[in-house]
């Protein structure tokens, strides 16, 4: 999701992408990742396209690739103009074998999260753009989530640093599993 700075040379068999914004939407990064069958999910304002497989997609609207279930879900700021809720940009839930994984993309604890249940969360917590690492901590309580992974932080020239993922798992000690993963 969102491929962004790929260091590594491992091919994707989907690619989804939740905004337009150069963090997210990167064809030098798609490319490193994609193969002649990747499947590349995305929002309609992500331009130049990139080549290949492509389906376009907007909050509500569900796939079913490769057996993944996908449901696109809205993501947008309440509190500020960067991700505006008109703009139709996207975060994620994932259903694989019963087990619902949810992306939330660049987003604010918004309403809606109240109505998506998840066994795993990847939330932002980096403030600024998105929302504060206290406000992912409640928005992994709203989304009864098992296990919570911090994210959008820790890489050089982006807003947020592993202060903000320590934050979020002491928030939320005892009540749900953090799992912090440490940027290569």
């Amino acid at each position: 999701m969102d491929p962004y700075r790929i260091k590594r040379d491992e091919k994707a068999d989907i690619i989804l992408i939740s905004h337009s914004h150069f963090d997210h939407f990167s064809l030098d990064d798609i490319k490193k990742v994609q193969k002649p069958e990747t499947q590349i999910v995305l929002t309609g304002d992500c331009t130049p396209k990139p080549e290949g497989r492509i389906t376009l997609i907007k909050p509500g609207d569900k796939l079913n690739i490769r057996g993944l279930e996908i449901e696109a879900v809205p993501a947008y700021n309440t509190n500020k103009p960067f991700h505006p809720k008109e703009k139709d940009w996207v975060g994620y839930l994932l259903t694989i074998d019963g087990e619902k994984i949810y992306f939330a993309g660049d987003t604010d604890r918004i309403p809606e999260m109240k109505e998506i249940k998840a066994d795993i969360g990847l939330l932002p917590v980096s403030g600024t753009y998105v929302m504060t690492a206290e406000e992912a901590a409640e928005a992994a309580l709203d989304l009864e989530l098992k296990i919570a992974i911090p994210m959008h932080y820790g890489k050089p020239g982006l807003v947020g640093s592993v202060n903000d993922a320590e934050r979020f798992k002491a928030y939320l000690q005892g009540r749900v599993e953090v799992v912090i993963k440490q940027a290569k």
